[in-house]
């Protein structure tokens, strides 16, 4: 997985700190309105609401992926958090790395007794589909 757990009172998440947008470093590539503004403080979180059945969620539209386990760490480098290009018919989209999956691990309650993934997995969000302009029906 490429986040980390932290130790967390169920009852609270608070803002623990905050990022300032600055002109240069913004995000101008996605297409879309979550670009930072220069001199504006975006919070930054380290936990997240318990969850339950009312538990109130933002569905974005980001572009992410996951990848299988050997190019999570190809090369000995990790891609947990980095942009990678996805490229399909001719078209290129960048998309945040966000988790793995598993090529190594499966058939068990850890995985949801589901198998190993192939070694050549690029699971993307709707949003990587819809920008390379891919039929979503599509599956493996």
């Amino acid at each position: 997985m490429c986040f980390s757990v932290h130790e967390v009172s169920a009852a609270t998440c608070n803002v623990s700190g905050f990022i300032h947008g600055k002109g240069r470093n913004c995000n101008r590539e996605t297409g879309l309105d979550n670009r930072c503004v220069a001199g504006k403080r975006y919070p930054q979180f380290r936990c997240s609401p318990p969850v339950s059945a009312k538990t109130p969620a933002i569905l974005t539209r980001q572009r992410v992926v996951t990848l299988s386990s050997g190019w999570l760490r190809l090369d000995g480098t990790n891609r947990c958090n980095k942009k990678i290009r996805v490229n399909a018919n001719g078209r290129s989209v960048l998309a945040k790395v966000v988790d793995e999956c598993d090529s190594v691990n499966g058939c068990d309650g850890d995985h949801g007794f589901e198998p190993p993934c192939r070694n050549n997995v690029v699971n993307g969000s709707p949003a990587v589909w819809k920008a390379l302009r891919l039929n979503e029906t599509i599956s493996d």
